[in-house]
């Protein structure tokens, strides 16, 4: 027996391949350093540009225009429509089917992700295809959360609060996983299980730890 009963997930990342990725081979394609996204976002990250698309405080030109500013004061030429052009992760299938697991075992599952009103749909796709395979995969979720929508994003406290209210359970109860440090950390905070997703596999084997099944 486990002492859990809902499984939150983070979708890019974790449903998907980290975005982190793509970016790395944008960077190369326009000739700047390495993780030049990443240092663009980290600067003033809770008021930059890409926060206040997550929060949908800018719409899509709006974010071009302000990210390809933030990317000037660094010294680099990057727009913003470019970064959203190769937003979108490829779907990762065993986190596909160890969804399908946990409802069959009885789990809530449930989904928290800072995204933006760009794109097709809650995964930000950029063909039908894609958005369809994204949509398939949100209806199996007992809940989403979307910053774009929620005005809120993630490491905010808040926005795990408001999961945990909407399927009325409590942190204790709850698996949290995300592939970055600085969002699991608030939900440890509250007292939920944070699993930092560096690889699926390792994910999935530490996710089946805790509920005591072998995934996926």
């Amino acid at each position: 027996m486990t002492q859990y009963t809902t499984v939150i997930f983070d979708f890019g990342g974790v449903i998907t391949s980290s975005p982190f990725e793509a970016f790395n081979r944008l960077e190369a394609e326009k000739g700047v350093p390495q993780d030049s996204v990443r240092r663009i976002n980290s600067a003033n990250p809770d008021d930059n540009a890409w926060a206040k698309f997550e929060r949908a405080e800018l719409d899509g030109a709006g974010f071009d225009e302000a990210f390809a500013q933030e990317a000037k004061a660094l010294g680099l030429e990057l727009r913003g429509a470019d970064v959203l052009a190769v937003l979108a992760g490829d779907v990762r299938s065993n986190m596909v089917a160890t969804l399908d697991r946990l409802k069959a075992e009885g789990f809530a599952i449930s989904c928290i992700t800072n995204n933006v009103p760009a794109g097709k749909g809650a995964g930000m796709a950029m063909n039908d295809e894609k958005a369809a395979a994204v949509a398939a995969i949100m209806k199996r979720f007992d809940h989403i959360i979307e910053s774009s929508k929620a005005g809120v994003r993630k490491p905010d406290p808040r926005i795990y609060q408001m999961m945990c209210e909407a399927l009325n359970v409590d942190p204790a109860q709850c698996i949290y996983l995300d592939d970055l440090g600085i969002n699991c950390k608030p939900a440890a905070a509250l007292g939920m299980a944070a699993i930092k997703v560096s690889a699926e596999q390792q994910a999935l084997d530490e996710l089946g730890a805790l509920l005591n099944i072998q995934l996926p």
